[in-house]
């Protein structure tokens, strides 16, 4: 299962750093910055890839394969790579003074311990430049696989030996399959503005805001090739993880509440314009934009509004098994400290 194989790649990348590496990725379960998530330029807290030897980066990229699904990996494999051709892209465009792109400014962090006994929660995570992604592990197996967030600049290479290539298809072309296949009437229903806004609207925030998502179409009130089309494009996010996770993720966050899941789009539907869309479920939710860079700059994430970071799970956790036991901090504490 996934979260056995995450553990052993976890604990054997650790073997490979020395002391100094190891201080700099591992922190307790209850350090506030495993809340603490981002999809923009800058550092993160952990190891990065430029402070890695070559076999412990080629570790660090083994466990980013263990931890995603054979696309989903590729596809972040292809988004950290993008790095050095966004940054070519600035150069030539004479954009020298903004921020560093290089695909080793990724960073690796670890919280809890891996190899602890008795179902002791951890945590791993990779995050960088339209990067992140975080799992939390309970008793032996991932309970928590959410923010998951991947973007891409340039969505489209537009020039070079490289020109058409596209990192990331499916979240645009089965939203666009969607929202095309619909009727008039419906479509007027899920297109809630014809302005995109320039960014997904709950950000980065630790306790994603539900309530700041427009809702759209109801999958109960569209016809059953539309159903089917969402349904694809949900599973295509959850899809990033390994089947087995995916499939917990729809039975747990999806399945109860599809017919109340709604679907919005804002922005032009004609393809190479601005777009947005949202998919909002009682548990799930996902964003996605295409606005930046003449619509040519994707960001894309889904969470688990009552999950995100495994919390619901780990509530449940400490509840049947440590009662009197020292709890983490929840997000709301963090949020509260943070304020």
């Amino acid at each position: 299962m996934t979260a056995s194989a995450l553990a052993r790649a976890v604990i054997d990348w650790l073997a490979l750093l020395d002391a100094g590496q190891r201080a700099s990725a591992t922190f307790a379960f209850d350090d506030t910055d495993r809340f603490v998530w981002a999809f923009t330029p800058g550092d993160r807290e952990g190891l990065a890839l430029r402070d890695m030897q070559q076999p412990q980066r080629d570790a660090a990229m083994s466990m980013l394969g263990v931890a995603l699904s054979e696309r989903g990996a590729s596809e972040a494999a292809a988004i950290i790579a993008l790095e050095t051709v966004l940054g070519a892209i600035e150069r030539d465009a004479g954009r020298v003074n903004g921020p560093r792109r290089d695909p080793v400014l990724y960073w690796f962090a670890v919280f809890g311990d891996p190899a602890a006994s008795e179902g002791a929660p951890w945590m791993w995570r990779v995050g960088g430049h339209h990067v992140a992604i975080n799992m939390t592990v309970v008793d032996g197996r991932i309970v928590g696989s959410t923010p998951s967030f991947l973007g891409a600049n340039p969505a489209v290479i537009p020039a070079g030996p490289r020109a058409g290539e596209r990192t990331l298809t499916g979240e645009e072309t089965l939203a666009r399959e969607l929202i095309a296949g619909l009727a008039e009437d419906a479509r007027a229903v899920a297109v809630v503005d014809p302005v995109a806004p320039p960014e997904i609207l709950t950000s980065n925030a630790a306790r994603a805001d539900g309530g700041r998502v427009p809702r759209g179409l109801a999958y109960a009130d569209m016809p059953s090739d539309s159903q089917t089309r969402l349904e694809t494009l949900i599973r295509h996010y959850l899809g990033r993880a390994p089947d087995d996770l995916a499939d917990d993720d729809w039975r747990q966050v999806v399945a109860d509440g599809l017919p109340e899941t709604t679907f919005a789009w804002a922005g032009p539907i004609e393809p190479g314009r601005g777009h947005y869309y949202a998919v909002r479920g009682p548990r799930l939710l996902i964003e996605y934009d295409n606005t930046q860079d003449g619509a040519n700059h994707i960001h894309s994430v889904w969470r688990d509004l009552a999950n995100d970071w495994g919390e619901d799970a780990l509530g449940a956790h400490y509840r049947s098994a440590h009662r009197g036991c020292v709890r983490p901090r929840r997000r709301d504490q963090f949020e509260a400290q943070t304020k």
